[in-house]
This record gives C-alpha cells, structure tokens and sequence, in this order.
C-alpha cells in the first residue's frame, strides 16, 4: 500500500515566523526518516555550529569577557536559530539532520557562553552550574529518547526559556548585569519546568510502547 502524502498546512505568517506550531511534526524530521544533510536550513546550521568556537575563543581572549566582537557574534548565532527555521518552511526542506542539528547548536552556544560567563565570574556561577547540568541532561535524556525510539516534541515551556537563557548570556557579555540576572533567572525557571515536563511526557510515551 502506498503512503498517503502528508498535506503541508498553508504557509501563514505566523507558521512561517514559528508561532503557529499546530499539526503533526514534518515526517522528514522524525526518527526513522533519512537524514539529509545537504539542505538550505541545515547550511545555515552548519555555519552557527562553525561559528560556536570562534566565539568561544574571541571571548575567552578578552580581557573581561566584555569584548563587543564575541558579544556580537553570539547574537547573530543565537538569533539565526530562527532563521534556518524560516529557511526549512519556505522551502519545505525538513530533514532529520535538521531536527538534530538545530537543538544541538544551541546546547553548545549556551556552553560556550557559560564557560565564558564562568571564567569571568559575569553571572552567578551556582546559576551557571545549574544552567550547565540542565543542558547536560537534555543531551542525555535526547540520546535515550534515540535510543528508546520516542519522540521528544519540543514543549511550550523550553521554547520560550531558551531566549531568556540566551538573553542572559548575552546581556552579561554586554556588561548589563542587572538585565543579565533578570534574564538569567527567568530563563531558568522556564527551562527546568520543561526538563521535568520532557521527563514525564518521556516516561508516559515509553510506558505506552512498552504495553503494545
């Protein structure tokens, strides 16, 4: 029997600038799908992963951590995440390796700007630590889900946390402490709620494979 082809939803402003998120997942982002690397949006992915080090080592050679360059440039790649989003629904180039690249590329900005934050002390090193498990965590708990076979949709809860948490990273770059640690916060609270909310959705989708 043939698939039936998946109807693409019209391409509205608010789909294509990701705040209408409604419907199933593209299936060429889901896990047995191939992972066709050479696409638009994964280009864009590829440049932000190779940008990551450059920005680690400019700030890393700074004084005070506080150098406009690497503040910059950790801009740009935090908010070009949007941009190889516009990229895969305007050209409808969904892959796999793009569903893993792009999480996986923000992990490690957030890395690299708390390993800066930290060497400078710029942000609270608890927060920071917290911060750093947190990620480590969701790259383990992403590897078992692969593992297991389950689909980890991105919820509400991280969606909205990781532009605080970059926010922090960022405004403590730029020196601006007080907005830093509002941010900082913020972005926090947002995050470990939707660890724990992954966890649960995790757990109740494993138990359901595993009573089929």
């Amino acid at each position: 029997m043939e698939d039936t082809p998946v109807e693409r939803a019209k391409l509205t402003f608010r789909r294509l600038s990701g705040l209408d998120r409604s419907g199933p997942p593209p299936p060429e982002t889901l896990s047995d799908a191939p992972l066709r690397p050479w696409t638009i949006p994964n280009a864009i992915g590829y440049i932000r992963l190779l940008m990551v080090p450059v920005f680690l080592v400019l700030a890393l050679q700074s004084e005070s951590g506080t150098d406009a360059l690497p503040a910059v440039l950790f801009a740009v790649i935090a908010w070009s995440d949007y941009l190889d989003g516009i990229a895969a629904r305007v050209t409808g180039q969904y892959s796999r390796m793009g569903a893993l690249l792009d999480p996986l590329v923000d992990r490690l900005l957030i890395f690299a700007g708390v390993i800066v934050c930290w060497h400078f002390e710029l942000l609270p090193r608890w927060a920071l630590l917290v911060l750093a498990l947190r990620e480590l965590f969701m790259l383990g708990l992403a590897r078992y889900a692969m593992h297991r076979k389950v689909e980890l949709k991105i919820n509400w809860l991280g969606r909205w946390g990781v532009w605080p948490v970059f926010s922090a990273l960022f405004f403590a770059l730029c020196n601006v402490d007080w907005l830093a640690l509002a941010c900082l916060y913020v972005g926090l609270v947002l995050v470990l709620g939707s660890t724990v909310q992954y966890v649960r959705d995790g757990l109740r989708m494993a138990r359901g494979q595993g009573s089929t």
